[in-house]
């Protein structure tokens, strides 16, 4: 049987909840960069100066989905594609003219989905993927382990006790 450790979390689980969390963070940063106003003078706010803020942030949700649906190679795809997300925004922010608050506000949420791109590339394929531990009653295989068969069938709903 796995080994699970006193926190009740399994370290695979771990990562998951760390880029879920990230993306999460890095669009909120991003979306909140793009609704300030960044130009008081011509009253423009951050999506006016960099119109690419939005549809970073809306890609940043959209990841999240992904991840937690996906798994394997196309998770590590979509860690490339976050990546490069997130260089995007960092680009962006970079390069635009603005307050500091502005910038640094990009700057964070670049940092924040960099680094979940990062994760995903490396650790992707590792990473649990939502359902992946469900199985359909004739797609189910049968455990070598029995002590894993009595938990099996304790997650059916079955009673591992009753004898024929």
């Amino acid at each position: 049987m796995s080994e699970v450790p006193e926190s009740g979390v399994r370290p695979g689980r771990r990562p998951l909840w760390i880029v879920v969390a990230l993306l999460l963070l890095g669009a909120v940063a991003l979306w909140s960069a793009s609704g300030i106003t960044w130009d008081a003078s011509a009253d423009r706010s951050g999506a006016d100066v960099v119109p690419a803020l939005t549809p970073l942030a809306l890609l940043c949700l959209a990841a999240i989905a992904a991840v937690v649906a996906l798994s394997g190679w196309v998770r590590r795809v979509l860690g490339v594609v976050v990546l490069l997300a997130g260089a995007a925004a960092a680009f962006q922010g970079v390069d635009a003219d603005g307050p500091v608050i502005g910038r640094g506000l990009v700057s964070a949420g670049a940092f924040l989905v960099v680094a979940a791109g990062v994760l995903l590339v490396l650790r992707g394929s590792s990473m649990p993927r939502l359902g992946g531990g469900y199985q359909t009653p004739g797609a189910a295989k049968r455990a070598t382990d029995p002590e894993r068969e009595l938990w099996n069938a304790l997650e059916r709903g079955d009673d591992p006790t009753e004898r024929d």
